[in-house]
Parts: structure tokens; C-alpha cells; sequence
């Protein structure tokens, strides 16, 4: 009976393991000319940029790559998911409400929990590049900070 089960098991595993066999593998550098950069949200000044690397930013599991310039604030915000990220480009101090500043090196990741306001800067030099992964659709809310940033 036991071994019954493990091979169901394994069956059922194989059979449904694959389900998104026909998507394509990508390698994208934020540093290739075909990336299509867009606007980042209004309260975010000029200079902001996101690519969509991977799905759909109105659907849930979405990647992207933000970008700004070097010393650059970005304006205290929140989201609706969590982020993971991983810093590919410059240094930048994030402050999550509540939290020390981090700061961020190139290669280094980073977890933003759901609905947790934070801002950010990135430092003078290099521009920072951001890929993020959103696990609920991609979203920016402006939130007015109780502290000078």
C-alpha cells in the first residue's frame, strides 16, 4: 500500500510538473537596447524608469527592472505585494517605516514586506537598477511621511 501511494505520487508529480513547459527561458542585462523602459508612477519625479521583464503588471507574479538616476530620491511609497529584489546596479539606502536605513550594494538582495512604507536613495555615481519581484500585480501608492526624508 505505501509503495502504491509513492508512485501515485510520483506519477501525479510528473505529470503536473510541467505545466509551464512552453514559456520561454529568458536572460535579459539591464543593459540591453531592446529593454522598453516606461514611466514610473506620477508622485515619482522624472528621471524613474520600469521595464517589465517577465508577465503582466495588472496579474499576480510579475518581474521588472527599476531604474534611477544616481542621487536621486525616491518618495516615501508603498505596495501592495512584497518585493524581492536584488540590487544590479549602484548603491542605495532604503528606509522601511520603523526600520534602520540599509543600504544596498550592487548584487546584494533585498525583502520589502507588503504594505510597509519605505523610501529610498540612491547614491551619487552609477545609476540604480532594481529587479524586483512582485507577487501580487505591480503597484506604487504615494504615502505621506511623518518624518523629513
Amino acid at each position: 500500500m505505501k509503495n502504491t501511494a509513492l508512485i501515485l505520487l510520483f506519477v501525479f508529480c510528473s505529470l503536473f510538473g510541467y505545466v509551464n513547459a512552453d514559456e520561454k527561458a529568458l536572460v535579459i542585462s539591464h543593459k540591453d537596447p531592446s529593454l522598453q523602459w516606461g514611466p514610473c508612477p506620477d508622485f515619482i519625479p522624472a528621471g524613474c524608469a520600469i521595464a517589465v521583464l517577465q508577465g503582466d503588471p495588472a496579474k499576480n507574479n510579475v518581474d521588472i527592472y527599476f531604474k534611477v538616476p544616481g542621487d536621486f530620491h525616491i518618495p516615501h511609497h508603498l505596495h501592495t505585494s512584497q518585493e524581492r529584489m536584488v540590487l544590479v546596479s549602484g548603491t542605495l539606502d532604503v528606509q522601511y517605516d520603523n526600520h534602520e536605513t540599509a543600504t544596498i550594494m550592487a548584487g546584494e538582495y533585498a525583502y520589502g514586506p507588503a504594505k510597509l512604507p519605505h523610501s529610498a536613495y540612491c547614491h551619487k555615481g552609477d545609476d540604480c537598477v532594481l529587479y524586483i519581484g512582485f507577487v501580487e500585480p505591480l503597484d506604487a501608492m504615494p504615502v505621506k511621511s511623518t518624518e523629513a526624508e
